[in-house]
């Protein structure tokens, strides 16, 4: 069979079995496990050599390493600390800890225990992050502390692919030092010189403006990095994450993540498919009893280990229990770590084919496990249920207040100051009770739900606040309304200039920034304290206001590109700073 065909072959699977499985609800990488499962060797068996489609597809699990790398920034683990550098690490020791002693009580050796160990710790960071986004579940407790054990596993994974070939090796006195120092020695190599040469690379080839260059050079770094690491016996995935930090925090991130991502999702489908022509079916015809009990012995394992983590990091008994159930699966990347041990030799073929199955019955078992918690355990075991969305009166007001926080509070209590009406929705129950506490009207409800706003009347209304602090949510609620409701006007709140980017795609001109005119405020009362005349502070705050606003106006038109963002940004300075030069010249002459 020529490559075209095994090519259209893969195609044609991957575009029947993935939108069937999402549809199903058991997420893409079940669909793509599945697509391989048919068309490998333990099916129809069109595929035959899947240790060489395996060999080329890991190629994906690289892509995927690089990006991970490059949104790896220190700021967003810094929110997170607690929770991925505390419960994540604390789950994924633990458990690695467990499984390998019950591994080593019957009778396997410490290294391969070990690989395992480590590998059925991890979870499956893309089943688990469509699951939890597709039910709106991310933004809970439980669905916030996931993600944070999912980030900490994919970091994780880093060393624990480095730890395989170390495995291989034998004990550490048996390492040679030669191979250790070369190793290191081009780890070193990689991070100085790219942290010295990248940026200045992908400038200059920035500045030709040639998208086929650009996505070329973005190829090479990726594949380079983890070839590079790839001769000196260490794994590819290691370059390419390292590589992807590198870049983490430059101008060029988005731009790589775009042009790389298409590659990424092709080749990691690609792995997954090859992973399950892998996957050995007749094992389970002939030992059910044994599989199937492993699969539930490794989800009971990981559940309650996971549960009573969460417990004792500070998690609500019904968030920890949700976190045990979702979490409770063998993820990708222990595809990626056994696939490894076989080619180390630290696993034989038929253990890695038996984990492999485990770890895909596992996964397929999720989609139960959450139905489960949501629908036989939450509403019998959680004492306080999540409160229904209140029956909304429409009272006839003009304006409609969406979330009723430190922002929509100072709204309402103006406007109630002047006798003017306005209907206030609010998505948090405990922020409704509270605020009620104090006397104020607000109500339980979605302003992104086109029947509440119906029935508070946003069709007659004049003027609807877009008051929301959650980015994403506001931006759902301002389509729906700007769908629904074409004619009401919108005066939104912006977090940032990103938020406020986002709301002027949408149409949406009154944007007023959170911290924008607080700061201004300040900053004149700081000019004036420092010995500038009143009317001159004014004109400096009002004229930097001014062509902050015209800057922001133009960067949208920009905002794809980055390169040019900063580049206007840094001409709207110089420009700011000569026209405040002129109007001092002037006041000096009069």
């Amino acid at each position: 069979m020529s490559y075209l065909e095994q090519a259209l072959i893969y195609i044609g699977a991957a575009v029947i079995a993935v939108p069937l499985a999402r549809r199903l609800g058991f997420g893409s990488v079940l669909g793509y496990l599945g697509a391989g499962v048919i068309i490998g060797p333990a099916a129809l068996g069109f595929i035959s050599d899947v240790e060489y489609v395996l060999h080329f597809a890991e190629l994906g699990v690289v892509f995927l390493l690089f990006i991970i790398g490059l949104e790896l920034k220190p700021s967003r683990l810094w929110i997170m600390r607690h929770q991925v550098f505390g419960l994540g690490s604390t789950q994924v020791i633990v458990t690695a800890a467990i499984l390998c002693g019950l591994l080593v009580t019957a009778s396997w050796e410490i290294l391969p225990a070990l690989a395992i160990g480590f590998g059925l710790a991890l979870s499956s960071t893309a089943f688990v992050l469509q699951l939890l986004g597709e039910q709106k579940k991310l933004s809970t407790e439980y669905g916030r502390a996931s993600f944070a054990v999912l980030l900490f596993q994919d970091l994780a994974v880093i060393p624990l692919i480095a730890m395989i070939p170390l495995l291989a090796a034998g004990p550490a006195s048996e390492l040679r030092l030669g191979g250790v120092l070369i190793g290191g020695s081009a780890l070193a190599a990689l991070i100085i010189g790219g942290h010295y040469l990248l940026r200045p690379v992908l400038r200059l080839v920035a500045t030709t403006d040639i998208k086929e260059l650009f996505t070329a050079v973005a190829l090479l770094v990726v594949i380079g990095s983890a070839v590079l690491m790839e001769h000196v016996g260490l794994s590819m995935g290691l370059g390419a994450f390292i590589a992807g930090m590198l870049l983490a925090d430059s101008e060029y991130r988005h731009e790589l993540e775009t042009n790389i991502d298409p590659f990424k999702g092709l080749l990691l489908g690609l792995f997954f498919i090859a992973v399950g022509m892998s996957v050995n079916m007749q094992l389970l015809v002939s030992r059910p009893l044994d599989i199937l009990g492993l699969t539930i012995g490794l989800i009971v394992v990981k559940a309650l280990v996971i549960y009573g983590l969460a417990r004792v990091f500070g998690l609500r008994n019904d968030s920890s229990r949700s976190i045990g159930l979702v979490l409770a699966q063998g993820g990708e990347f222990a595809f990626v770590l056994f696939t490894l041990a076989r080619k180390f030799d630290v696993l034989d073929s038929a253990t890695v084919e038996m984990l492999v199955l485990i770890v895909t019955l596992s996964m397929a078992a999720t989609p139960l496990l959450y139905l489960l918690d949501e629908h036989v355990l939450r509403p019998r075991l959680d004492a306080k249920a999540e409160p229904e969305y209140d029956i909304i009166e429409d009272e006839g007001n003009p304006v409609i207040i969406a979330s009723f926080g430190r922002f929509g509070q100072v709204v309402g209590r103006i406007l109630k100051s002047q006798g003017i009406g306005f209907t206030a929705l609010e998505s948090s129950a405990e922020q409704v009770e509270v605020v009620r506490q104090y006397g104020n009207k607000v109500y339980f409800g979605d302003a992104s739900r086109i029947d509440l706003l119906l029935a508070a009347g946003a069709d007659k209304a004049k003027f609807f606040v877009l008051a929301i602090d959650d980015v994403e949510q506001a931006i759902a609620t301002a389509k729906t309304v700007r769908h629904y409701f074409p004619g009401l006007p919108i005066l939104a709140r912006a977090r940032n200039r990103h938020h406020a980017h986002r709301l002027m795609d949408l149409g949406i001109t009154m944007i007023f920034r959170d911290t924008f005119y607080s700061g201004l405020e300040m900053t004149r009362n700081l000019l004036q304290q420092l010995g500038i005349e009143t009317s001159e502070a004014d004109t400096i705050v009002d004229t930097f206001a001014e062509n902050d606003e015209e800057l922001l106006k133009r960067q949208h038109a920009l905002q794809q590109d980055e390169t040019r963002m900063i580049q206007s940004a840094q001409e709207a300075a110089a420009e700011l700073e000569s026209l405040l030069r002129a109007d001092r010249n002037r006041g000096g002459k009069s």
